[in-house]
Formats: C-alpha cells, sequence, structure tokens
C-alpha cells in the first residue's frame, strides 16, 4: 500500500561556507524527507539553497522547522523556511528560447525585462544575473570615475504558441531602449532523445 506523499519547500541562506548542504539534509534524512528538486548557489557571497523535498502523511512539520531553525542558528545562516506545497506533479514545460540582457547595471533591468515578457505571456523558467565589475583597464583607462557595472541576465523561457523570435525581438524593443541594454533572442535545440 502506497503512503500518501507530502511535498515541502525548504529554503536556505547563509555567509558561504562548506557543510550547509550536509547539514541542512542531515535534518531532511532525520525526518525520513527526500530531495526530489534543488537549486543550490553563491549569490553576493551568500549561499543560496531551495529545495522541494517529499515524505510520507506522517511528517511533523512543527518538528521538522524546529530542527531546521536549531541548524541555522548553528550555522550561523540569515533565514531557514519549510513550506507545504502542491501540485507539485504538473510537468514544467522546457525551455524553448534563450534571451540574454546585456547593459551598464542600474536598478530596475530585471523587471522591465521580466514584465515586458509577462505582458506576452512568454513564461520564465530559469533566470540568472551577473554584476560584473569594469575596472577600466579594458578601455585603457585607469580613472575610478570611469568604472561601470556591466550587468548580464541570462533566461531560458517558454513561448507561447504563436509568438516568433521576430515577433518577441520587436515587443523587447521599448525595453531596450528604456534601459539602454542589449537584448538577444536564441531558440534552442530540441534535446535528442
Amino acid at each position: 500500500m502506497l503512503r500518501p506523499v507530502g511535498h515541502f519547500a525548504v529554503a536556505a541562506i547563509g555567509r558561504d561556507r562548506p557543510g550547509i548542504v550536509a547539514a541542512v539534509t542531515r535534518n531532511l534524512v532525520d525526518h525520513q524527507l527526500n530531495v526530489e528538486d534543488s537549486q543550490m548557489t553563491i549569490l553576493g557571497g551568500h549561499f543560496t539553497m531551495m529545495l522541494i523535498v517529499s515524505g510520507g502523511d506522517g511528517v511533523e512539520i512543527g518538528a521538522l522547522r524546529a530542527d531546521l531553525e536549531a541548524t541555522a542558528r548553528e550555522l550561523g545562516l540569515e533565514a531557514i523556511s519549510v513550506e507545504t506545497v502542491a501540485d507539485t506533479a504538473r510537468a514544467t514545460a522546457a525551455p524553448t528560447h534563450t534571451v540574454t540582457v546585456y547593459g551598464v547595471d542600474h536598478p530596475g533591468i530585471v523587471h522591465a525585462v521580466s514584465t515586458a515578457l509577462a505582458q506576452c505571456e512568454v513564461n520564465i523558467i530559469d533566470l540568472n544575473t551577473r554584476l560584473v565589475v569594469d575596472d577600466g583597464a579594458a578601455a585603457g583607462n585607469g580613472d575610478a570615475d570611469a568604472r561601470e557595472n556591466l550587468y548580464a541576465m541570462m533566461l531560458e523561457v517558454v513561448l507561447p504558441e504563436g509568438l516568433t523570435v521576430p515577433g518577441l525581438d520587436g515587443i523587447l524593443e521599448a525595453t531596450r531602449r528604456e534601459q539602454g541594454v542589449e537584448i538577444s533572442i536564441r531558440e534552442l535545440e530540441p534535446e535528442a532523445s
């Protein structure tokens, strides 16, 4: 007989150091939870993790939360959370295109691009950003005032049926001008089975 399965989202962030994954996942094993999906990376010197975990219907969420919070205190994490999630069985669409954005860093780039994509029903599957500090050396200019931070954003997206690359390119033209960024769109090759 199959046991009912519950799904939980576990998130943590803290100054990067060895042992964070081991300590957090020890709590999950102790509560008989299985990691089904995860994303972990370093953001601004902080280790961040987001996990979708599953377990039987007997999972004591209060006890799990208390154990994770104790681990967070031991590791000096800034934040840790666990919440029940539903509808994890729905398949995620495979990305069809990549969108890359480059420009001088300033507030609002992610919002402007994601808003333009949302308005034409483009689904963002993955989004990564990087800040590149330009020391002026590339232009042969050592003047500290000439330094500009360059912003790069890479998105994997799913275009809705009927929207073409030229169509999306035209829609993003206003965002290019308003934000002073370069935006390119490339179709992804389908994976061979």
